[in-house]
């Protein structure tokens, strides 16, 4: 009997995982495949951004509702769960910078940090793992930890002299990085908006992004998914403290999204397996052996 495919995507906080990645997890889950969300942080010192959740009650019960918030995004992608147990370290504003707070998850050391993912990758023995680039996506010190323990990990996990008392070892045979906003795929979006006569929302990031560094040509993975799209902005509105559900993220119709962009973008940065880029599916260059589906 042919093995089952497993997919393992390594994420910052709850709520990460329906923004990254999420409409490719459903499209995966459809398929048969296997799919894990690691979470590192339970998202404790994360702020209310949706106005109608911004409630005293609301932020004194922030830890537990984020968990439920969680469950419920998981039910929604059809997805497995594990918590790696780290502290949220908040995104810190001001300049200079303040300090980020004592045994959060931004100031660990990136082989000790590794221990937890580890022992989850020789556990659920993923074929292929996702995670951020090494800006975290964006420079969140919780996103760029997340990107060195997931690469620590990977490297890791199939050594037997590493870690050792983790378990058995477990190589992945892909690593990815999330691609997800790139300016062709903002611009993409802007200008069919435009076309069809309403209101962009991306006139100001455009702008924004104007000169700034941009991954989109590192992109060598474009998996089509935008029949689940909306399977995915199910679980981000799952995520009330943090989505407004009348908010930025919605204003897009999803029709427009699915004619114009219908894709969820990923960077390889790992292989053990030949796949010519570019790819259309995590999967290439693995699902070929006889022994998996």
């Amino acid at each position: 009997m042919a093995e089952q495919l497993r997919l393992m995507t390594v994420h910052a906080h709850p709520d990460d995982e329906s923004s990254k990645g999420a409409a490719a997890m459903a499209r995966y889950v459809a398929e048969g495949v296997d799919v894990l969300v690691a979470t590192c942080t339970g998202g404790e010192r994360g702020s209310v951004l949706n106005p109608k959740m911004d409630r005293p009650e609301v932020l004194a019960d922030i830890t537990n509702i984020r968990r439920r918030e969680m469950d419920r995004a998981r039910e929604i992608l059809g997805v497995k769960q594990a918590w790696l147990g780290f502290v949220d370290s908040g995104l810190p504003e001001g300049d200079p910078l303040p300090p980020l707070p004592d045994g959060c998850f931004g100031l660990v050391d990136p082989v000790e940090g590794a221990k937890p993912l580890v022992k989850l990758i020789r556990e659920f023995k993923p074929h292929v793992m996702t995670t951020y680039d090494e800006n975290g996506g964006y420079p969140h010190p919780d996103h760029i930890m997340c990107h060195k323990i997931s690469v620590v990990a990977f490297e890791a996990a199939g050594d037997p002299e590493k870690y050792p008392e983790l378990g058995e070892p477990w190589q992945p045979l892909k690593l990815y990085y999330n691609a997800g906003w790139s300016r062709a795929r903002m611009l993409a979006l802007h200008e069919g908006m435009l076309a069809a006569g309403l209101e962009s929302p991306y006139a100001e990031w455009l702008e924004k992004a104007e000169g700034r560094p941009d991954r989109g040509d590192k992109i060598t993975t474009r998996v089509e998914c935008g029949e689940y799209f909306e399977i995915r902005d199910n679980a981000l509105r799952a995520h009330a403290t943090q989505v407004d559900p009348d908010g930025f993220w919605f204003h897009v119709p999803l029709e427009l999204q699915q004619k114009v962009w219908p894709t969820e973008d990923f960077e390889l940065a790992r292989s053990l397996v030949d796949s010519p880029a570019p790819e259309s599916d995590l999967f290439a260059g693995i699902r070929e052996s006889a022994e998996i589906h």
